[in-house]
């Protein structure tokens, strides 16, 4: 089998709002420069996501430099968010942990309420070096994670998403499939794996950044919602039931702990060192 390569690489800027393919990313130790740095929290500060309002999956955010953001959705005009001045910070949820984050003002809070007709609040994780440490189960000291799920990134296989259709249209839920890459949000997409081959990853590099595989991730209700309409449906988690259940977890894809900085890209090869 030829080396495998870097596919494809997906930065989104804000938690659960549509993503932003890349020719090349910085990795930082929390994650791929600018990647979840932003997020939309309710009245109370808890997290809003794709899991209770499927219509973000509409909403688009392109990166811009100095960490601001373009934001763009249907019906409404496009909005510029720039970085918030770090003058004070209100406390955010995201599963169950309390984080120190900016608010990001009138402007962006207004236009995403009148997307969502529900209100909420847009934040910017201004430190992400020291206000979310990684799940201490799985990480090293000091290791810090974004507004990601739970880790800085997470990498899927081209193969697995092939085996996983192929599984899909032998399912009760053929006409589903097959599903596109994005209902599973990667950072990194690898060619030239076996399917299912990151099962058994423990560390590998990209181009010039090597990794820690921290764990397989679990997948949510997030993956049956169609990123183009905001419907849902069944799959893929009627499949991944069936086919992909580790314990408690259905999974696709591995989340990845960056072993030091610096820059992937597009066509880098993909080595498997563990």
């Amino acid at each position: 089998m030829a080396t495998p390569v870097l596919r494809s690489l997906h930065v989104h800027p804000v938690k659960s709002v549509g993503g932003h393919a890349l020719a090349e990313a910085a990795v930082e130790p929390w994650g791929l420069a600018g990647d979840r740095r932003w997020m939309l929290v309710d009245a109370v500060g808890r997290a809003v996501t794709q899991r209770q309002q499927a219509r973000l999956a509409l909403a688009a955010a392109e990166p811009l430099p100095d960490g601001a953001v373009r934001l763009s959705a249907p019906g409404l005009a496009p909005l510029t968010v720039a970085v918030p001045e770090p003058s004070g910070t209100t406390t955010v949820e995201i599963f169950g942990d309390k984080v120190e984050a900016v608010p990001a003002g009138a402007a962006p809070a207004d236009w995403f309420s009148a997307f969502l007709d529900v209100p909420v609040r847009l934040v910017h994780l201004d430190d992400p070096a020291y206000r979310r440490p990684v799940d201490p189960d799985y990480a090293l000291p000091g290791e810090t994670v974004s507004f990601a799920d739970g880790y800085p990134l997470l990498v899927t296989s081209a193969s697995s998403l092939d085996a996983l259709n192929s599984l899909i249209a032998q399912g009760d839920h053929p006409d589903e499939g097959p599903l596109p890459m994005n209902r599973f949000r990667p950072n990194l997409v690898v060619d030239g794996t076996a399917p299912w081959a990151e099962d058994d990853w423990t560390r590998i590099a990209v181009g010039e950044v090597s990794f820690r595989v921290a764990k397989p991730c679990g997948r949510c209700v997030i993956t049956t919602t169609d990123q183009t309409t905001a419907e849902r449906g069944k799959e893929p988690l009627r499949t991944l039931a069936r086919h992909r259940r580790f314990g408690d977890r259905l999974v696709f894809g591995q989340n990845l702990v960056p072993e030091h900085t610096g820059t992937v890209r597009v066509g880098d090869p993909v080595r498997i060192l563990g």
